[in-house]
């Protein structure tokens, strides 16, 4: 009796596991299909990502057959992997193994606009290279664009626009010579009448000798013009730079019956860096020209201050003002606001500037009239720049 209930018990406990096997393996198949299920849905996104891959893949290779830009593919170590037509055809060949430095070895760099010209040809082509970094693989890809065209239109554009600045300054200076010369030869054409006092002889004779010079004076700005930069650089100290223009300024003023203001809010001996013939010329124009646009008895000051590193020449006219002119065209070649005025002086007075690291700047005055201010670098005391200036030649 006792083993028929162990048998019992033991067939029950059987059956139990039984059954929960059979819930096992039926829950088994359920996550069984629901992972059939997923994967065929992976598969499906797979396949229709690859399809799409191949897709996009045949559109960029198309793109690349008939880009009219040469791509070339570099390796990590600066191989070339693959290069579509455009650039086998830029580079007169394919290049696919060899180093790209070794391909571009003989091409010219220009440092002006960065681009290359290709030994070689029976033509000249310049490219313009572009780089992009392929950071998975850890290559390049190099763009290159034929810029020749551009290059040759650009030329042709600046040697046009020379040629009109030159016809404009032929223009310019025919027309400034024609009246002086026209006035020097009538004086000196008086110098042959019979019976000519001495004084009268000698007053056409100084009248000739004025023109002739303001002649001078107009061909020596436009050469300054055309130099365009100056030379002889050396410490200049502002207050005897000063004092040269106050001794041009002061007789013309004199002689127009005009106030001549000058100031100077600055240490003594501040020095700058220039050329004296060329900064002093740069000042007396600025002051000239106002002087021209500056009615008799008005004011002509000069201001000279400094702000920070820097040097400021600040020139004054109780005249019209700008009267509307753009400030930025006052400084271009033969632009003039003045009759019978070249467009020179001012041009002249901005390349000064520029080549001496300085600025210059023009405006009308709240009060009426224009400025122009001339800023430098200050180059500090005088004497402090000498005994520096003699320990560097130590």
């Amino acid at each position: 009796m006792k083993d028929q209930e162990m048998l019992e018990a033991a067939f029950e406990q059987f059956n139990t596991v039984s059954s929960q096997l059979i819930d096992a393996y039926r829950q088994l198949e359920v996550q069984v299909n629901v992972l059939n299920a997923q994967l065929d849905e992976a598969n499906n996104q797979l396949r229709k990502q690859r399809d799409e891959n191949a897709e996009l893949a045949e559109r960029l290779g198309m793109l690349l057959e008939a880009l009219p830009a040469g791509v070339v593919q570099l390796s990590a170590d600066g191989a070339v992997v693959a290069e579509n037509p455009a650039a086998r055809l830029l580079l007169q060949g394919a290049h696919e193994g060899l180093n790209w430095n070794g391909v571009m070895a003989g091409w010219a760099h220009s440092e002006l606009d960065g681009t290359y010209t290709l030994p070689g040809l029976q033509t000249e082509r310049r490219l313009a290279l572009q780089y992009q970094d392929l950071p998975a693989s850890g290559g390049r890809i190099v763009l290159l664009h034929d810029v020749s065209r551009l290059h040759h239109l650009t030329v042709e554009l600046a040697h046009q626009q020379k040629l009109a600045a030159m016809g404009g300054m032929a223009a310019s200076l025919a027309h400034q010579l024609r009246t002086p010369l026209a006035t020097a030869m009538l004086y000196t054409a008086n110098l042959k009448q019979e019976g000519l006092r001495p004084e009268d002889r000698a007053k056409f004779v100084d009248k000739s000798l004025a023109r002739m010079k303001a002649l001078e004076g107009l061909i020596q700005n436009m050469l300054g013009f055309v130099r365009g930069q100056t030379s002889a650089l050396e410490l200049l100290e502002v207050d005897a730079l000063v004092e040269d223009v106050s001794a041009v300024l002061i007789p013309q003023c004199n002689e127009r019956g005009m106030i001549w203001d000058c100031n100077k809010l600055l240490p003594s001996a501040i020095t700058v860096m220039g050329d004296r013939k060329a900064l002093q010329g740069a000042l007396v124009n600025l002051l000239e020209n106002a002087m021209h646009f500056s009615p008799e008895g008005g004011r002509i000051g000069l201001l000279v201050s400094l702000q920070g590193e820097q040097v400021h020449f600040r020139v004054e006219d109780d005249g019209v003002g700008l009267n509307g002119a753009d400030p930025a065209r006052l400084f271009e070649p033969f632009f003039t606001t003045r009759p019978g005025g070249t467009g020179l002086g001012l041009s002249i007075v901005k390349k000064v500037a520029e080549e001496l690291a300085g600025s210059v700047v023009g405006g009308d005055r709240p009060e009426g009239g224009a400025y122009f201010e001339l800023s430098l670098p200050c180059r500090g005391m005088g004497a402090v720049d000498e005994q520096d200036e003699q320990g560097d030649k130590q």
